[in-house]
C-alpha cells in the first residue's frame, strides 16, 4: 500500500452552499474551512476517518451534462438509502433534481451544481 485516501474532492462554484447540502443529504459534518471559508469545505471527521468529502472552489466549472457524452459525468456518488420516495423527497427538497436514468435498485439526480450522484437501495 502507498496510501490511504485522505478526501474525495469536488469542484464547484459554491464550496459552502454545496457542502451544506451533502451535509443535509448525508448527515456529515462540516470538518473544517480554509480562513476565509469560500475557497475549500471538507465534511466528516479529521484526516484519517472516513468518510471525507471536500468542497474546492472551482468559478470557471462547466458541470457534466447527464447522460452527454460531450460532458461525462466524470465520477458520480452512490448514497444508500431505505426508502427511496421518502430520499428522493428530502434530496430534491435540498435543491437536488432528478436526470434520467434508473436501474434496478437506483435513481439518478444531479446535486445544485450539477453533478451527478444515485440514490440507491437494496
Amino acid at each position: 500500500m502507498v496510501g490511504q485516501l485522505r478526501s474525495v474532492v469536488i469542484d464547484c462554484p459554491d464550496p459552502r452552499a454545496l457542502a451544506g447540502f451533502y451535509a443535509e443529504l448525508l448527515g456529515l459534518p462540516v470538518a473544517e474551512s480554509e480562513s476565509d471559508g469560500d475557497d475549500w469545505v471538507v465534511l466528516g471527521g479529521p484526516p484519517g476517518h472516513q468518510p471525507r468529502i471536500a468542497f474546492q472552489k472551482a468559478p470557471d466549472l462547466r458541470p457534466p451534462a447527464w447522460p452527454d457524452p460531450e460532458r461525462p459525468q466524470q465520477f458520480h456518488l452512490d448514497v444508500t438509502v431505505d426508502d427511496i420516495e421518502t430520499a428522493e423527497r428530502a434530496a430534491l427538497a435540498l435543491g437536488a433534481r432528478r436526470l434520467p436514468g434508473q436501474g434496478e435498485g437506483w435513481r439518478v439526480y444531479a446535486d445544485p451544481s450539477g453533478h451527478p450522484f444515485c440514490l440507491c437501495w437494496d
